[in-house]
């Protein structure tokens, strides 16, 4: 914990020169996130036989054991949006800050075996397979936290949701891995609501949550209570929500009333509207939004979550 104030002083003195950055006038795209620069992960690991059924491991400069972060892209569960390509340089920015990241690719609906169940098995398989690997790369599984950006958030608070599928969903899974909190960044926490907002041309342009939940009204319909977030509350297991105040995709709105609900069935849960910020902010660091993220992480995984009390007041939407 003394590590962890030392940590938050030094990055409070930092804020001075983002506070008086000014505004954005332009806003990242997802060719510009792509082509940020990233140190090589240490390793590449394939947590399954299928081609996407694999991560990248990033181990900080420091004796273990390390505390991990998860980290889930977005792109409307489809590759041809985004691959883990999109969290490269956020996964090596959180690793400099003295954790190992774990990037997980994954199938997607527009991949063979992915959609219902596969997108989420590979999800929690990646999650549960740091259990295989802690011994050998010194993880802290005690310590582990889940970052997801748009769609990997609602992947990201999916995971801490495990506990709560029904042993009789196809994607209940005994002894999922135990997670100290999740970061969801413009993440999709009620998939019911985002429905037509995913399906709008300002969206994902399709109606790709019905491709995610089922091949019929029906099964969409069921699959809704196993795989929304929203559904599974309380998750029980703190939160922390990161909007852009000018994100369209994924309105900051879904969060805040995901947020009301979570706290009136006992959640621990914090959101955080970022002015001047859209949909890929929060995976550039540096941008107007990397200092909420770094301290959302680090505060998770010392214990504590980051309380929204004015500390960035400069950066946040009032």
């Amino acid at each position: 914990m003394k590590n962890f104030l030392r940590m938050l002083t030094l990055f409070l003195f930092s804020l001075v020169s983002e506070c008086f950055s000014g505004e954005n006038t332009w806003y990242f795209t997802p060719s510009d996130i792509n082509s940020l620069h990233s140190k090589p992960a240490n390793e590449q690991i394939a947590y399954g036989s299928e081609p996407l059924q694999y991560g990248k491991l990033r181990l900080p400069n420091s004796e273990g054991p390390h505390p991990v972060a998860i980290v889930i892209h977005g792109g409307c569960w489809t590759s041809k949006f985004a691959t883990l390509q999109n969290t490269e340089a956020l996964s090596d920015a959180l690793r400099d800050q003295g954790m190992a990241t774990w990037n997980i690719e994954y199938r997607g609906i527009d991949a063979n075996g992915g959609g219902w169940p596969g997108t989420f098995e590979d999800v929690g398989s990646a999650a549960d397979f740091l259990k295989e690997i802690a011994s050998k790369y010194s993880l802290d599984l005690s310590r582990v936290v889940v970052i997801g950006h748009s769609a990997g958030g609602h992947l990201a608070l999916w995971l801490a949701a495990r506990h709560k599928i029904p042993s009789d969903s196809a994607l209940f899974k005994e002894n999922p891995l135990i997670l100290r909190g999740v970061i969801a960044l413009g993440g999709i926490p009620d998939l019911k609501t985002f429905r037509k907002l995913g399906s709008s041309e300002q969206g994902c342009g399709e109606d790709v949550v019905a491709k995610l939940l089922g091949s019929s009204p029906d099964l969409v319909s069921e699959h809704f209570m196993e795989a929304s977030p929203k559904e599974l509350l309380p998750l029980g297991v703190p939160q922390i929500l990161i909007y852009g105040a000018d994100d369209l995709v994924v309105p900051a709105d879904l969060g805040r009333a995901y947020m009301q609900v979570a706290q009136k069935k006992g959640d621990s849960i914090e959101l955080f509207i970022v002015k001047g910020a859209a949909h890929h902010e929060y995976v550039a660091p540096n941008s107007v939004t990397w200092p909420v993220v770094k301290t959302a992480v680090i505060s998770l995984l010392n214990g504590a979550i980051v309380k929204n009390t004015g500390t960035f007041q400069c950066l946040l939407e009032k």
